[in-house]
């Protein structure tokens, strides 16, 4: 029975698995049903578990802390004898700008000169167990950003960038990092400059071998082109955090011996010398929502287990029990909180209970909307489709898988054209017989469907 889904219920006929709800929150009344409680895969929508949760756990201002501890002493000339510890602190933007900011702090104590080694301390969590096929080719090749790994002392997604300049015709572009002044990975640069007006045409992509990660670059750029940026993910965070702060410390002229990676927590008795807060939560939850970032994610939810050396599968459980006592939920399974991990499963009328529960809390419900697309104006323009009142009236969060099937889910909220708040999932999964399916595609139905329900009520 379609009962108010009669468009999206036409994908059954193609093979596809579907599950859908939509309800007004003042009354409960459910506007529309289609196999409400079939558990599927929700790929990104998983994300909106992973913001219900840490914003249950801290509330939108919390921020999380990176410092430098040592348990060596400082003398009077400003020489730290011992080692630099990074203790990362889980923060899921952090970045070169900030490590700088800690750095000054560290100055202001007086050090100038470490004679040990700078330490990144992971002990939280990292090198975090790759259990997705995109992650952990990762470790090997890295040919895009978003598989990035996870690690509690990782720094700027844990992406490389560097931005590749034209020179004058006939030249080499220049290839440089995008967060220190000197390189801080290796580049193999095989980008030529041809005569200005030609096309952009680049492949980056990065290597791992003995001596660590390298960055290998070709094709052209234009003479007078704007400079391109390039975002790889590194192969070992903590180690890109190493070097990173390496280079950003001899910069701000404090000479250390070298860096080391540990998976140790400092010593209770060990002394802080500086640190650093990040951006709140909500600002963090705007970021990971609107453009789906699975990084933060995964790190968020890795920032909600407890103990050392926790790995996704924890995370997951986290996430599992928060889901399990909301009202009205029904069986969850939740191995990430990014929605990479194809094996999650959740029902239409579970992330209804989900946003339904949210809506009910009037210090949180502000922060989780925001991080929500209004399509109409939305950062993503794929889902600026279907009618204008579906794209003015909606707020949503989008999920895409296509290995091992198709995946194509949205959930969020509506607005009634008397005003009512709604709520709505719908979770289309496919199987090995299906055809692809496109957004544009699925879009419009889903769209015609709450058009309906937007403009009968």
């Amino acid at each position: 029975m379609a009962a108010g889904f009669d468009n999206v219920a036409k994908l059954a006929d193609r093979g596809f698995v579907l599950g859908a709800e939509a309800r007004l929150l003042d009354s409960g009344e459910v506007l529309g049903a289609l196999n409400p409680t079939q558990p599927l895969s929700p790929a990104s929508v998983t994300k909106l578990y992973t913001a219900a949760a840490t914003l249950d756990r801290w509330g939108p201002q919390h921020r999380f802390t990176t410092r430098f501890v040592t348990t060596g002493s400082l003398d009077a000339s400003g020489v730290l004898h011992g080692d630099l510890v990074l203790e990362g602190g889980g923060d899921p933007a952090l970045t070169s700008e900030e490590l700088w900011r800690l750095i000054q702090k560290l100055r202001e104590r007086g050090v100038k000169r470490v004679d040990g080694d700078l330490v990144v301390s992971q002990w939280r969590f990292g090198p975090v167990a790759c259990i997705t096929t995109d992650r952990c080719a990762t470790r090997s090749v890295g040919t895009n950003a978003y598989s990035a790994l996870l690690s509690s002392a990782a720094v700027n997604y844990a992406n490389w960038c560097a931005t590749v300049t034209p020179g004058a015709p006939g030249e080499p572009a220049r290839v440089t990092s995008c967060d220190t002044v000197a390189p801080t990975i290796r580049v193999d640069n095989d980008v030529a400059t041809v005569a200005g007006g030609g096309s952009v045409s680049l492949d980056a992509r990065r290597l791992t071998d003995s001596q660590g990660d390298l960055l290998r670059v070709s094709g052209q750029i234009p003479a007078g082109a704007m400079p391109q940026a390039i975002y790889k993910a590194s192969s070992d965070p903590a180690d890109q955090t190493g070097r990173t702060l390496t280079s950003l410390l001899e910069q701000a002229g404090v000479a250390i011996r070298g860096y080391a990676v540990s998976q140790a927590p400092p010593p209770s008795s060990a002394t802080p010398l500086a640190a650093i807060e990040g951006k709140p939560l909500q600002e963090l939850l705007l970021r990971t929502l609107n453009y789906s970032n699975n990084f933060m994610a995964d790190m968020l939810a890795l920032d909600l287990t407890t103990g050392a050396q926790q790995g996704l599968p924890e995370a997951g459980s986290a996430l599992e029990r928060f889901a399990g006592a909301l009202p009205g939920h029904g069986p969850v399974t939740l191995r990430s909180g990014s929605g990479l991990t194809p094996e999650n499963r959740v029902s239409a009328q579970g992330v209804n209970a989900l946003l339904g529960a949210m809506y009910e809390r009037p210090t949180l419900f502000p922060t989780f909307v925001a991080g929500m697309q209004v399509p109409t104006n939305g950062p993503m323009r794929f889902i600026r489709r279907g009618s204008q009142t579906f794209q003015d009236h909606v707020m949503i969060k989008t999920g895409t898988l296509n290995e091992p099937v198709t995946v194509r889910a949205i959930a969020g909220y509506f607005r009634t054209e008397s005003g009512r708040w709604g709520s709505f999932s719908v979770l289309v999964n496919g199987t090995a017989s299906t055809p692809y399916l496109a957004w544009r595609d699925t879009l419009p139905m889903i769209s015609d469907d709450l058009t309906a329900m937007i403009e009968n009520h």
